[in-house]
């Protein structure tokens, strides 16, 4: 008896479920009311799924897409608006949560978390080599040299952020600076100076 050997040839994914469409097309009007969550959220340790809304088939398009409208709790914060979920729902990575589960996701979502508010900064200091260029520029133009060498700090949009960012003169909890920090192994950095 020969063995057959199975090589699997292309990329490889961490999706564990089932498209939006297998879920909400087997459910009694389309599972408005139940809640769904995406494995790729389950790696945070609060909460994280979608309350469905609303539920709208695409006939002319492809049979695995479909339009979702979802309350969304992402690390345990109840988004302030409605989410559509749209381009990801052809993915393979969603869950039905069963009914029994329901409630003791509420519970922990309610009882569990408490957050601070994490204020990211709203500037940050110029790296090394931008600070010598800029007094090597001012020098040559006969200017008077910056005393402070700060630049304002630029965030992508994200519905799912947790955090926000400063405004105008407000303190942040989190600081970036430049630098190589506190490295795992020092005995690399020998004789480098890291600050």
């Amino acid at each position: 008896m020969t063995t057959k050997v199975v090589k699997y040839v292309g990329r490889t994914t961490d999706f564990k479920g089932k498209t939006l469409w297998e879920i909400v097309g087997s459910l009694k009007n389309f599972g408005v009311g139940r809640l769904i969550v995406r494995q790729v959220f389950n790696r945070y340790p609060e909460p994280s799924f979608m309350k469905i809304v609303k539920v709208q088939t695409c006939p002319d398009e492809e049979r695995r897409r479909v339009r979702v409208w979802v309350e969304k709790t992402f690390r345990g914060r109840k988004l302030p608006e409605i989410t559509e979920i749209y381009r990801t729902s052809y993915k393979p990575d969603y869950q039905l949560i069963s009914k029994d589960e329901e409630q003791e996701l509420y519970k922990r979502l309610t009882n569990e978390y408490n957050y601070s508010d994490v204020i990211l900064p709203n500037t940050i200091e110029m790296p090394p080599l931008m600070k010598k260029f800029i007094v090597r520029d001012h020098e040559k133009k006969g200017l008077q040299t910056l005393k402070e060498f700060i630049m304002p700090l630029s965030y992508k949009h994200s519905p799912n952020r947790v955090t926000r960012i400063a405004k105008g003169d407000e303190k942040p909890t989190i600081q970036f600076g430049m630098g190589l920090g506190k490295p795992i192994s020092p005995s690399l950095y020998k004789g480098v100076p890291l600050e």
